[in-house]
């Protein structure tokens, strides 16, 4: 295996000249800094496919020349100091650098290791081992440059982070952060990446059938009651029904029902999906008809028999987000509960969440249109419409006063976001 140490005043000189030479799947070996400035050690990406292939049925002798062929002129005495012969190009980019790219002393000799394929294994396993831990490293002096360079965006990545955005959108928002960019550049990119339903396809203008869906605990109840108190204020308790479909959770049916009863709207119970198409029928005249769902957790097989149900009735769906769950959590009810009859959210719990970031991070994410958002039990008061302008400010105000203890400070980003990795966010590109 041969090695080759690169020598650049700076260590994004010194990859730049690694990529250049040994191509972008270069093994970085090791990396410090010397009296030129940054030394890094790495080899080629086929060096290290050759140690896998020793499983093979290759006889020792053929292993032995193959190895010897790929050790490019290592030689006796102290190769480490023998200046490595170039292509073109790395020799043109290590002289515009002034740099220097030497053979590194790290060959493979022949030894008894050659003809083990399990210590051929474990040593492949090492190398990737050790290669991840370099790249990391890599990454957290990449991040802590970054902040020297660019500290407008180092302060906005911490705070993102701190309200609850995740590691992968706030990077991908803050990538093209302008120099005199700030809190009110943010805003305004993240107001343009969220969805607020317009007025005409607000679901108590449009009417129609809803169902409310989501896990355990989300306050659908309530929110169908709210809605509906709209509803009544607006067309009449004549023109709106609700009908439940929650005979699992004990007194579901006779809380809707005092809900109903208050309201002057008649409440109706469904067990399946030809009692719901029974139901349904009798309701056509209805303006706004809206659907109380069983609260189950969002793993549960009843999720995806819901769903068909109301796919064969072509019932719309608006799932509710708890805006006190963690971001792992809301991207799982989405993933479950998400299809296309799934036509926006509706973030509850506002009231005891601390801090907006996640459930927003969601709705950005997946791209889902926000309809209303709930901050309380009282109906119909703590139904509101979606106000960016109010969200945005509650989000970052208090942004200072994180706790201490689950706070990220500055210093301590490069180590986080070089753990967090490099993975892509999904969904596309965003609004700027």
């Amino acid at each position: 295996m041969n090695a080759r140490k690169f020598i650049a005043a700076s260590s994004r000189d010194a990859l730049k000249l690694v990529r250049i030479e040994l191509g972008e799947d270069a093994v970085i070996l090791s990396n410090r800094k010397v009296a030129e400035g940054v030394e890094i050690v790495a080899v080629a990406g086929d060096e290290l496919a050759q140690l896998s292939e020793i499983r093979g049925n290759a006889s020792p002798s053929k292993r032995e020349n193959g190895s010897t062929s790929k050790s490019h002129g290592l030689s006796a005495g102290n190769p480490s100091k023998r200046p490595a012969s170039l292509s073109t190009e790395a020799a043109n980019q290590a002289a515009a650098l002034g740099a220097k790219v030497l053979d590194g002393d790290m060959h493979t000799k022949k030894s008894p290791v050659q003809h083990s394929s399990e210590e051929q294994l474990s040593l492949l396993s090492e190398i990737k081992s050790m290669r991840n831990l370099l790249q990391e490293q890599m990454a957290r002096l990449s991040w802590s440059d970054l902040q020297q360079r660019d500290p407008v965006r180092g302060t906005l990545l911490r705070d993102m982070l701190n309200v609850g955005f995740s590691p992968m959108l706030s990077r991908q928002l803050l990538d093209k952060v302008p120099a005199a960019g700030g809190f009110d550049w943010l805003r305004r990119v993240l107001a343009h990446n969220l969805r607020v339903a317009s007025l005409q396809d607000d679901v108590i203008t449009r009417g129609g059938i809803y169902a409310l869906v989501g896990p355990t605990g989300v306050g659908k109840t309530t929110t169908t009651a709210k809605l509906a108190a709209r509803a009544v204020v607006r067309y009449g308790a004549d023109m709106v029904a609700l009908v439940t479909t929650d005979s699992y959770r004990i007194g579901a049916h006779e809380q809707l029902k005092i809900y109903g009863k208050i309201l002057g709207v008649a409440v109706h119970a469904v067990r399946d999906t030809d009692d719901l198409k029974l139901t349904l029928s009798g309701l056509k005249r209805k303006h706004l008809v809206l659907i109380d769902t069983m609260g189950m957790g969002q793993r549960d097989s009843r999720v995806a028999e819901q769903a068909q149900m109301f796919d064969a009735v072509g019932v719309q769906r608006l799932l509710l987000l708890n805006a006190t769950s963690s971001g792992d959590t809301l991207d799982d009810v989405v993933k479950m509960y998400g299809s296309s009859s799934v036509i926006g959210c509706i973030p509850t719990k506002l009231d005891e969440a601390v801090t907006l970031g996640t459930v927003l991070d969601v709705v950005v994410r997946h791209k889902l249109t926000m309809h209303y958002i709930a901050s309380g039990q009282r109906v119909p008061e703590d139904l509101h419409e979606v106000n960016l302008e109010y969200l945005l400010h509650r989000l970052f105000k208090d942004v200072e006063k994180t706790n201490p203890a689950l706070a990220i400070q500055e210093s301590e980003l490069p180590s986080f976001m070089a753990g967090v990795g490099c993975a892509q966010v999904q969904g596309g590109q965003y609004a700027y």
